[in-house]
């Protein structure tokens, strides 16, 4: 029989496989997110995102007719134009779990998503470093950068496969150019997941080009890649392409982020996160301590760099001071070579040494604290009647035309209600609305938008100028005001339609 040692013994081996410092560290990146971030965090902005509405609603559409989306289904101005939905698949996931679990199946996916993005840090991290402890370092500087994307937001599914790709290109580095075959399939899965797959085969493509060449001089050294090898990237990046061409729109779907691109001027021109990166924020000043850190780090114990690591460092914050919406893509790029840095530059000696009961006490805090903050579905339900004016929503009528601001269309098309106008603006964009909205609200004709359009209501925030002008305009009343945390909302009524509007159950549309 074992003796009391051996079993003790047996014991602390089973415990130091277990609860490792990678598994002590995955549980205090996944706490993270509960703790800090602001779209999951029920006193601050949880469910504010107004794009998670028409996600919804474009899932609920596709699930219940089995059909994609051809034409625009929810608005009245443009309700029948041509268009279609380039995040089908990743919406998917959300509207399955509010189906089952409510709100709370929206706030689990958003975490689930935002901490599969940080492990994936972290793991990439610790490929680059070797070291546990710069990784865990890396992924958290990496998590105030993507703050400023946090949120229902389906591009953060589609950095997940940013991240893939980037790590199959490592695993290539290291010899394993099989895993080069997966890029195809990732690209099909990624084109029905949003947008930026432009982005993936831009990064593929500048990865091609600067193995093309040798360069060694200074700290850079680049070997050029063997003709068999270079060939093998190309019909690779050949079958990517070809593999976009798998989705359910075609060379429409294709198109669609060079259409953002070329032809969607004010969208782009309006939208805030498409501005330039604002240092003075949280997750610029984030942005800012990187960039140091790497060169930094660098000063103190250089490395031979190829051109492609370079190319791609340059290009994402280049990407991420232009527009700040790149910031997240800043992180996936750079936090692997942020953890390699500071392994470099200021940890001293390895981190192999470890105690497993410290780390099974952390992994323990850890899911105590994302289980005390897991909000209910009370809760959830009282902080969306915050953020939008649930009761004037649900008294809108079939027969109304309603001018609204954008952040109210998601939840308007959510709850049956057609919208002037959401947050997708690259339709309305197309057909002279968005210009005829900003023409109202910023108050350069917003009387002749409201005739040309035949509008009888309007839903608006008392802050704002087109409701200081209807209050003091003879032929349009108010009718009904709703406080939410933003201000007070008000419904405005041409004269025919003077009769104030009751309270109105808010409808949870399609859910059970």
């Amino acid at each position: 029989m074992p003796t009391t040692v051996e079993k003790g013994g047996r014991l602390q081996r089973v415990m130091a496989r277990i609860f490792t410092r990678h598994l002590m560290n995955t549980a205090i990146l996944m706490a993270l997110p509960v703790i800090f971030t602001l779209s999951l965090n029920p006193a601050r902005e949880c469910l504010h995102d107004p794009d998670i509405w028409w996600h919804l609603a474009d899932a609920r559409l596709l699930t219940a007719t089995h059909h994609f989306i051809q034409t625009e289904p929810y608005s009245f101005t443009v309700a029948g134009q041509s268009w279609i939905n380039p995040e089908w698949l990743a919406e998917i996931p959300y509207w399955v779990t509010y189906k089952v679990l409510g709100l709370r199946g929206i706030y689990l996916v958003e975490w689930l998503v935002l901490c599969a993005n940080l492990l994936f840090f972290y793991w990439r991290g610790y490929w680059k470093s070797g070291h546990a402890g710069a990784a865990l370092y890396a992924a958290a500087a990496g998590f105030v950068l993507i703050s400023v994307n946090a949120g229902p937001r389906m591009i953060a599914i589609a950095y997940l496969a940013m991240g893939c790709e980037l790590a199959i290109l490592e695993m290539a580095e290291r010899g394993n150019k099989r895993w080069l075959w997966l890029l195809p399939p990732l690209f099909c899965v990624w084109v029905n997941l949003h947008g930026s797959w432009l982005l993936g085969i831009a990064l593929f493509v500048l990865y091609i080009l600067c193995g093309s060449f040798q360069l060694n001089k200074g700290v850079i050294k680049q070997e050029a890649f063997p003709v068999a090898e270079r060939n093998r990237l190309l019909i690779v990046l050949g079958a990517s392409l070809a593999a976009l061409m798998v989705n359910p729109y075609g060379w429409r779907l294709v198109w669609n982020p060079l259409d953002m691109m070329l032809n969607q001027k004010l969208n782009i021109a309006n939208v805030q996160e498409w501005k330039p990166l604002n240092l003075s924020t949280l997750a610029g000043e984030a942005a800012a301590v990187t960039i140091c850190l790497m060169v930094v780090a660098n000063c103190f114990s250089g490395r031979k760099w190829k051109v492609y690591e370079l190319a791609f460092i340059f290009f994402a914050w280049y990407a991420a001071l232009d527009h700040m919406r790149f910031l997240f893509m800043a992180a996936v790029l750079t936090i692997p070579f942020l953890a390699s840095d500071i392994q470099r530059g200021f940890i001293e000696g390895s981190d192999e040494k470890t105690i497993p009961l410290m780390n099974a006490l952390m992994v323990a805090a850890a899911i105590c604290v994302i289980a005390f903050l897991f909000p209910s579905e009370a809760t959830l339900e009282k902080k969306l009647a915050t953020f939008f004016p649930m009761q004037s929503i649900a008294a809108i009528q079939p027969s109304w035309r309603t001018f609204n601001f954008d952040e109210l269309g998601g939840r308007m098309a959510f709850d049956s209600r057609s919208p002037f106008i959401d947050s997708r603006f690259d339709t309305f964009e197309h057909h002279g609305v968005l210009r005829d909205y900003l023409s109202a609200m910023y108050i350069l004709e917003p009387l002749k938008v409201l005739d040309q359009y035949r509008i009888d209501h309007v839903l608006m925030m008392d802050t704002m100028p087109l409701a200081y002008l209807l209050a003091r305009t003879p032929s349009w009343h108010e009718i009904k005001r709703e406080k939410i945390a933003e201000g007070t909302c008000l419904t405005f009524a041409r004269a025919p339609f003077l009769a104030p509007i009751t309270d109105a159950p808010s409808p949870v549309a399609g859910r059970r």
